[in-house]
């Protein structure tokens, strides 16, 4: 075992945030181990690696110790061949008071399979068997002691469709043990599926180490591949199965990613404290996460005006960021509703533009239909069009006029129910 020791100052992270420390696996290793030690109460290093063939994972602040097999992977890493040769351990200077930060890193190869430090993480790190059934995954039920049975699923909301469309209901935006999330995919799945909803974004921090499970996992839900590109001047989270996002380029540099690959690209609650949106780019993209469970007093206009200022043509979406139980919203709070053909195509749906967005899954909502916008349960709630005007909805299923632009329901009191593209 290798122990390195060292000491990070304000002007090393001021220098560059992202610090990388070289070791050496020999040929023959079939494990590899890093832990990272200092004083948490003083401040925050993020941690994460790359192998000689490039990145094998990411969990910032979540976890401070790791283990990579051939066949396994602590969650938020990729499991893979150990290629000999010169390793990094990645370090993000996240905080770093002015008297400096002590750091040490213990790093263990191992000629035989080391068991992972922690057991519960082996929920989502179990390799899938090769003869089991595809309906599971590595987290499947047949395999994972404890797993949540399947609930049963609300009845769907009476929306028409459109053109051979239909509405579906999802969140785009949540976390899992695969970064700094409670639950495993299963469980994550269950809940919400248990909220009604029809897909959901898998959006772990810098990493894609959950994407080969998500087609294994059956609750009746359709899970979205996602990443949210984390740094710290704004986040962004990449959906489709396009690979990893490197987080160390520019965001010009994921859009393109993206869309290269056949992915999508959103800007992260933009207004969201410490992680609101910060960095340059080229061309703003379309795709924002304008309603996020960071906007806890919907009386506050901000995301609306710095959506109207991003670009004249922002595509809402909504994400409840959840990662644990008592924290964030729960999934589907806030529910981003997109019109497509079936709910593995949401993706299209929102490239188009055909999407609404409700405070949850049954809330007031507010969808188009054609040259009409139906308002369901939205009794006693206000319309406001994009030129201003206001009328009040007057019963519990009700069609009016639409026209083009953004169009949401509001109380009395100026708070915003739901929104419609």
């Amino acid at each position: 075992m290798s122990v390195l020791r060292g000491h990070w100052t304000l002007d090393d992270r001021l220098e560059r945030t992202l610090r990388e420390v070289a070791f050496e696996v020999p040929a023959g290793a079939r494990s590899v181990t890093v832990r990272l030690g200092y004083d948490r109460s003083r401040g925050v290093l993020d941690l994460g690696g790359a192998s000689p063939g490039g990145f094998r994972g990411w969990s910032g602040g979540a976890r401070d110790e790791y283990t990579i097999t051939e066949v396994s992977a602590t969650p938020g890493y990729l499991p893979g061949p150990l290629e000999p040769g010169v390793w990094h351990v990645w370090l993000r200077l996240h905080r770093i008071p002015p008297e400096g930060l002590d750091y040490t890193l213990e790093i263990e190869t191992s000629p035989e399979i080391t068991k992972f430090p922690e057991a519960s993480l082996l929920r989502d790190s179990t390799p899938f068997p090769d003869n089991a059934p595809q309906s599971g995954g590595a987290e499947g039920a047949a395999f994972v002691p404890g797993s949540p049975p399947a609930g049963e699923r609300p009845p769907p909301r009476d929306l028409p469709g459109v053109d051979g469309l239909r509405w579906y209901a999802g969140d785009f935006h949540a976390h899992t043990l695969h970064s700094d999330g409670s639950l495993t995919l299963d469980e994550l799945a269950e809940l919400a599926a248990s909220r009604g909803l029809d897909f959901l974004a898998v959006t772990d921090h810098n990493t894609v180490s959950h994407h080969p499970h998500l087609r294994k996992i059956d609750r009746g839900i359709t899970l979205i591949p996602g990443q949210e590109v984390t740094t710290d001047r704004g986040h962004a989270n990449v959906f489709g199965d396009v690979g990893w996002v490197d987080f160390r380029q520019p965001p010009d540099a994921w859009a393109e990613h993206a869309r290269a690959r056949g992915g999508l690209l959103s800007i992260n609650h933009p207004l969201g404290g410490d992680c609101a949106w910060l960095l340059p780019v080229t061309e703003r993209p379309r795709i924002a996460e304008v309603w996020s469970s960071g906007w806890w007093d919907r009386r506050w206009g901000a995301p609306l005006a710095w959506a109207d200022a991003w670009r004249d043509d922002v595509i809402a979406i909504g994400g409840s960021d959840f990662h644990r139980h008592d924290s964030d919203g729960l999934p589907g709070a806030p529910t981003t509703w997109v019109l497509a053909e079936d709910p593995s195509r949401v993706l299209e749906g929102v490239a188009a533009g055909r999407t609404a967005i409700s405070a949850g899954p049954r809330a007031a909502l507010l969808v188009r239909l054609g040259d009409e916008l139906l308002a369901l349960d939205a009794d006693g709630l206000v319309l406001v069009r994009p030129d201003g005007r206001r009328q009040v909805v007057r019963g519990d299923r009700v069609l009016v006029a639409a026209g083009a632009g953004r169009h949401r329901l509001e109380t009395y009191a100026n708070e915003v129910m739901a929104l419609c593209s």
